[in-house]
């Protein structure tokens, strides 16, 4: 497979952007191997500028559950794109996307628009605190929750040590309001919150990981989160960047039958084009400027091709739920595969899969928190990776991701990954 312009882009861009890249995971270092670039792409596949062809697995980390340049979605950039690109004022297209989304989500009975989840994130927590006039957020080991100063923040020494900068440029003044727990351990959260309920403003969570590789909640430990939240008056906040309208119609808080305060939103909801959006408990929204006294703006906020795009792809989804069921049965085909390739070919390795989220672990038997996900074998995952890709098959380019199954693809498309894997992994063990 020949890359050399690919070869060629990367050492250019060097030269112009830091790395490379525009953010960092697509310099492709933890994989051993330089990026490929891409051209375009359509459906189930993206190609590079050599015009290699790639199944794709990555779905531009998770936006693209209807497949790459989509024709209703195409059309509808088209159509707002004509009609002028960006305000800076109020459109229609705006309250029909919150419409939307409450329609499907109905815990956010205020949704404000952003341009990413990092902002949306950065914004609830901001206004969980002037709610709860509290300065503490909990987050927890392995949930990534954009890079905002609060959220950028390793464990200290201890389940009840304050949290600690772990990115040069974040003040330890920050990062000490931040509280660290390890997902899906109950024990640490009780111990937090038996010293410093009283302080804690929210709770921060990915119902599903997706960002130390697919990690699912054990049972009970959301509706735990739920309730040791309530007890506490302590804001419960679902970052639903990756999961909102992924894992069902009404995103992890319809799949688990778990009502949070505040939800944020982003990918999916711009079919593609940059948005974020956070929203939940009427009285808890109205805080927000201009009603209220906590400030958020955004020039590009609601931006009209963002909301046309995405919402012909929430309407999509809404109106043919059988798509759900669709990716669902695809990702449990090619995990189920996956599993059994391990198992022919002798490896310790496993997989974990929700619905249409999987990642495969190599060197571990189960992954069930952030302690199992850094025990994995990073080394053979760099290989599996470059020989996927040899093969046609793009991966995420770091162990510690999601892989995701959209619309576009097919069962041929998951024949053909599972003799790719296949190939792969004996090649790991010969």
């Amino acid at each position: 497979m020949t890359t050399n312009n690919s070869k060629k882009a990367f050492a250019e861009a060097i030269q112009y952007i830091p790395g490379g890249v525009n953010s960092p995971v697509r310099a492709f270092k933890s994989v051993g191997t330089e990026p490929i670039f891409i051209a375009r792409a359509k459906g189930a596949k993206v190609f590079d500028i050599d015009n290699n062809e790639y199944l794709d697995f990555v779905a531009s980390w998770g936006p693209m559950i209807l497949g790459h340049a989509q024709e209703d979605i195409l059309a509808a950039i088209k159509s707002a794109a004509e009609m002028g690109t960006s305000y800076g004022a109020p459109t229609l297209l705006e309250t029909e996307m919150a419409k939307q989304i409450q329609l499907m989500m109905p815990a956010m009975q205020l949704v404000r628009m952003v341009n990413s989840g990092t902002e949306a994130t950065m914004s609830a927590i901001r206004l969980a605190r002037a709610y709860t006039k509290r300065e503490f957020i909990l987050k927890f080991e392995g949930n990534y929750h954009g890079h905002a100063d609060s959220f950028l923040i390793k464990a200290g020494s201890g389940a009840l040590t304050l949290g600690e900068p772990n990115s040069p440029g974040v003040p330890e003044s920050i990062a000490k309001n931040t509280l660290i727990a390890k997902f899906n351990n109950k024990e640490s959260v009780e111990q937090i919150f038996e010293k410093m309920g009283e302080k804690i403003a929210a709770v921060i969570v990915e119902p599903v990981a997706g960002n130390m590789g697919v990690v699912a909640p054990k049972d009970g430990f959301l509706g735990f989160l739920r309730s040791i939240t309530e007890k506490f008056g302590t804001l419960l906040i679902f970052d639903e960047v990756i999961t909102g309208f992924r894992l069902a119609p009404g995103g992890a808080q319809q799949y688990f039958g778990i009502t949070p305060d505040l939800t944020t939103l982003g990918k999916i909801i711009g079919g593609g084009l940059p948005v974020g959006a956070y929203g939940g408990k009427r009285q808890i929204m109205e805080m927000l400027s201009p009603n209220g006294p906590v400030y958020q703006a955004g020039t590009l906020s609601g931006n009209p091709l963002a909301m046309a795009a995405g919402l012909v792809g929430l309407r999509m989804l809404n109106d043919n739920q059988k798509i759900y069921a669709k990716i669902s049965n695809l990702g449990k085909q090619l995990a189920e595969g996956m599993r059994k390739n391990i198992e022919a070919l002798g490896l310790i390795a496993c997989v974990n899969q929700v619905e249409s989220m999987l990642t495969l672990f190599f060197g571990v038997e189960k992954v069930e928190s952030f302690d199992d996900a850094t025990q994995s074998d990073t080394d053979m995952y760099a290989r599996y990776f470059r020989k996927s890709l040899e093969s046609g098959i793009y991966l995420a380019p770091s162990q510690f991701e999601a892989s995701f199954i959209s619309n576009a693809h097919s069962q041929h498309h998951i024949d053909k990954a599972l003799e790719a894997n296949f190939e792969a992994l004996k090649e790991l063990v010969s």
